[in-house]
């Protein structure tokens, strides 16, 4: 039975219920790429054709992402001479060129209008949280984790109720600590809100302890959300002075079926386990999709 909560007067937010399908496409049709992918793709108006249509390269750039291989071994069909039907370096580029483009974060920003038209958004609460990745080339935008114990970068995330990705996240390298991270994040969230026509008013911004400071809760606040937040004791004995905090057990636990449910599905991803490249740009276009393809799996059932 669904469970009410009340916080701050709002009454009857209802626990969003179990998924009973987890399916994350790794490829897509020639229809769902002309849908959600080529309106969104940089043509190049110079130089020769590719060998191959652009559907196809995309789909050999999510294989690459499901996968987690090297671009040399990117498995690539063979044509009737035996010989690969592309080189892995024409994929490469024009992966460098989707990126550079900003088709990624495009293709991203299209997911969450089209889950917004559709109904799938359930933003009455929205949750957010960082991950690490740990790096093994070297590269830019790193750093070392000393509670981690390794080496590499973190986002900020922020999904809805329903397992989906609402504004791109922040970067930052991996000894930042996430709680000024989230006054970067915040502006990216009512950007792509405003830009797919959400209303967050009164939404209830659900974070753990890590995030619990008085500048985070106010620039909540200010935005016109609620803040959810777990109080950090910090090594106190007695209680923090002042009012107390807004804070409702239950919507805290519910990040357990949502947002870190997201970043589970993002393992499926095998090339965004270690970080790989030294451009740290090119790692979080690959994140983006993965992303992308977390949102559009409401549309892409096998």
């Amino acid at each position: 039975m669904a469970q009410v909560i009340l916080i701050a007067g709002i009454e009857d937010i209802r626990m969003p219920q179990s998924q009973s399908w987890n399916w994350i496409p790794t490829h897509l049709t020639i229809k769902q790429f002309e849908q959600f992918v080529l309106p969104h793709l940089h043509i190049g108006s110079r130089g020769p054709q590719p060998k191959l249509s652009l559907h196809t390269i995309f789909n050999y750039i999510l294989k690459l992402l499901y996968l987690g291989c090297q671009w040399k071994e990117l498995p690539i069909a063979k044509d009737e001479d035996g010989q690969p039907e592309i080189h892995y370096s024409r994929i490469y580029r024009a992966f460098r060129r989707f990126e550079f483009n900003g088709c990624f974060e495009s293709i991203f920003t299209a997911s969450v209008s089209l889950l917004h038209e559709k109904g799938h958004l359930d933003t009455s609460i929205i949750h957010g949280d960082g991950t690490t990745t740990a790096a093994k080339k070297g590269g830019d935008n790193l750093g070392f984790n000393g509670h981690k114990h390794m080496k590499g970068d973190k986002v900020v995330a922020f999904c809805d109720r329903n397992c989906n990705i609402i504004a791109p996240f922040i970067t930052a390298p991996g000894n930042r600590n996430e709680s000024p991270l989230l006054r970067k994040a915040l502006p990216q969230v009512t950007r792509v809100a405003q830009a797919v026509g959400l209303d967050l008013n009164q939404t209830i911004v659900s974070l753990d302890g890590v995030y619990d400071s008085r500048a985070n809760r106010k620039a909540i606040f200010n935005r016109g959300m609620i803040p959810n937040i777990n109080e950090n004791p910090r090594g106190r004995t007695t209680p923090k002075p002042g009012r107390k905090r807004l804070f409702e057990n239950a919507i805290f636990l519910e990040r357990f079926r949502t947002i870190e449910r997201v970043f589970a599905w993002e393992d499926k991803f095998k090339r965004l386990l270690l970080r790989f490249e030294r451009i740290s740009e090119l790692h979080y276009a690959l994140k983006s999709l993965a992303y992308t393809m977390i949102n559009l799996r409401h549309f892409c059932q096998s």
